[in-house]
């Protein structure tokens, strides 16, 4: 077949593919380009999820009568100049309308602010309708009819009407977030009327719009971001550990105030949460990123979701290190979802919680409490010291920690000298502090303690497990980690590209235990690996940190691996559900967890503790 132009009309059906995949699609491109006209409000109207009908409709500055044909024309923009390195517009290829257009059909009807009557033109799968009169107000209104009709084919692709408006709406909201002062309204025979008032622009303002999107409890569990590195400045709020989601569709990314969703700054999150949440659980998120068009590529795709950064590693090292601040100054916060939840369980007629397995996966409470008897807990005597649950065969033992590590790993945080310190405070001044003072143990598990206004219970396990675990990883951390030295070297073959990106890291890898050097073109030799991974798959770690370094440029995997060794010992040393607990030993615990960032969680994710205030407790009292 010799080798001819494309018409114009099926240029644009390729151009769909890309740009429009679903009705969504077409909100997302036609509510932006609203918001680049200077909307201060925006109406979204659906129908059959989207397939039947879209109609937007904005207060923007309007299109000229003269335009409205190249308005439909492909590559045609009003938003960019010559610079293509200086986009500051949601929009900027021309090609959204005019793909529209190609696959459905398609009306502009629009008056500008200057304009004495509204003009309208349209476009049927393709086929351009000469520009007439018509009636409207200021600003323009965009129809779209049955989509898809040109292109068959790809209605086959298409969901379920539920499922098309539920990825409307989340188009709709994810942009919402970044345009607090403007007002969205979604309705439709098809859906229940979302409206999202205006607020501003302030912090405050942003806070709320957020609310309206993700719902009140979120701003009550948050905690907000501000930090600034090399030019990049990283705005907005992160969730509490302790108030998580099943998946990561509440975590909201914003490039220079574009919805992205981008695996750089969510592989970011998930590592900055790394050591407080599951791997099944996912942090609640709106984060803003503001830096120089020139140093990040929206062109990536025709549906401009991906970006590029010129330095990622600068992005990535700013959100990590950012949220970690953040999570540590916050001190220790309850999620308010627990106190819910509780309040639930206590109302007259709820479902019962209790189940038959310990709270630690680890033993029976009867079993944990023959086999610490009854004059209390002493780590001294306890039959489950860490270094009797099979670790006693590392080096972690007798290489690794100091006198002091390890003596703060044998005796754990109860019996530090802060704790015996706080200890002979007054009852009066317990009741100030964060987690107030121990009152009794129940069923040798939770400790219930009071505070001025609220009732706290702590699961003695998890908290205990957090604090040691804090230990151990400071103690990892603050030197060289211990290695031991292979007979014979490990020869790992690898594309040149990584072994070079292995030998770059070279520094980084050896304070983690990891000794590695090149060994020819392709392949690195390794020396030595850390003690603690004891006999390991040395072949496949060296390709996991290879792919890490290509994708992150960072060496996260082997350290986190190390932390992994940490938090199962931490697990096996602290205080076993079932002892029990002097009062001051359960204060001193309350003390450390004060201290102690991160403790509002244990290693697992799971609560350390629920806080349920006096003002709910009397309004289940009927006193309220």
């Amino acid at each position: 077949m010799p080798i001819r132009q494309l018409s114009e009309t099926m240029i644009n059906q390729i151009a769909a593919g890309e740009v429009i995949e679903r009705p969504a699609s077409v909100v997302k491109e036609l509510v932006e380009n609203a918001l680049d006209a200077g909307a201060a409000r925006v109406e979204i109207v659906t129908a059959g999820g989207g397939l039947n009908l879209i109609r937007v409709t904005d207060d923007g500055s309007g299109i000229p009568e003269q335009e409205l044909a190249l308005a439909i024309a492909r590559h045609c923009t009003s938003k960019l100049a010559d610079n293509i390195h200086d986009i500051r517009s949601l929009g900027f290829r021309g090609e959204a309308l005019p793909s529209i257009g190609s696959v459905a059909r398609l009306s502009i009807r629009s008056r500008t602010a200057n304009g004495d009557t509204a003009a309208e033109i349209g476009i049927e799968g393709g086929r351009v309708s000469a520009v007439k009169p018509a009636a409207a107000n200021r600003g323009t209104t965009v129809e779209v009819r049955d989509l898809f009709f040109a292109t068959p084919a790809r209605l086959k692709f298409m969901k379920g009407e539920r499922a098309e408006s539920s990825a409307t709406s989340d188009v709709i909201k994810r942009i919402a977030i970044a345009f607090p002062a403007v007002r969205f309204t979604l309705a439709g025979s098809d859906r229940s009327t979302l409206e999202l008032p205006a607020t501003d622009d302030s912090p405050e303002g942003r806070l709320r719009r957020v609310a309206q999107v993700m719902g009140g409890d979120f701003p009550e569990n948050a905690i907000a971001i501000d930090a600034v590195r090399d030019g990049v400045h990283l705005a907005g709020h992160v969730s509490i550990p302790s108030f998580s989601r099943a998946n990561a569709l509440q975590q909201y990314a914003y490039v220079n105030g574009r919805p992205v969703r981008d695996k750089l700054i969510a592989g970011a999150i998930r590592g900055a949460f790394a050591d407080v949440l599951p791997r099944d659980r996912h942090a609640v998120t709106v984060l803003f990123l503001t830096l120089d068009p020139a140093i990040v590529d929206v062109n990536v795709h025709p549906a401009k979701a991906d970006v590029r950064f010129r330095d990622p590693g600068l992005v990535r090292g700013l959100i990590v290190g950012a949220i970690r601040e953040a999570l540590a100054n916050a001190g220790i916060r309850a999620a308010t979802s627990g106190a819910a939840g509780m309040m639930a369980a206590f109302r007259p007629g709820a479902a019962s919680y209790a189940h038959s397995g310990p709270a630690n996966g680890h033993r029976s409470y009867e079993a944990a409490y023959r086999a610490s008897g009854s004059a209390g807990f002493d780590p001294a005597r306890s039959p489950q010291r860490p270094l009797d649950m099979g670790f006693e065969n590392t080096e972690f033992r007798n290489g690794g920690f100091g006198e002091n590590d390890q003596a703060a790993f044998d005796a754990g945080p109860l019996h530090s000298a802060d704790a015996r310190a706080g200890q002979t405070e007054t009852a009066e001044t317990l009741l100030g502090t964060v987690l107030g003072a121990a009152r009794a143990q129940v069923h040798e598990n939770y400790i219930v303690a009071q505070t001025r206004d609220s009732l706290v219970i702590v699961d003695q396990h998890a908290a205990h497990e957090r604090l040691v675990y804090e230990a151990l990883k400071n103690a990892l951390h603050a030197r060289a980690v211990p290695s031991q030295m292979l007979l014979l070297p490990e020869i790992v073959d690898l594309p040149e590209e990584d072994a070079e990106r292995l030998a770059m890291h070279s520094e980084t890898l050896a304070r983690f235990g990891l000794a590695v050097e090149r060994f020819g073109p392709g392949a690195v030799a390794v020396r030595e690996t850390p003690s603690m991974l004891g006999e390991t798959n040395v072949q496949q770690l060296v390709r996991d940190l290879a792919d890490e370094i290509a994708d992150n440029d960072t060496v996260d995997t082997l350290k986190e691996r190390l932390d992994r060794i940490a938090a199962t010992m931490a697990c096996h040393g602290s205080v076993r559900s079932g002892r029990l607990l002097k009062p001051e030993e359960m204060n001193a615990l309350l003390r450390q967890m004060e201290a102690t960032p991160g403790s509002g969680t244990c290693n697992h994710g799971r609560p350390t503790y629920i806080e349920l205030k006096l003002a709910d407790i009397e309004r289940l009292f009927g006193r309220r």
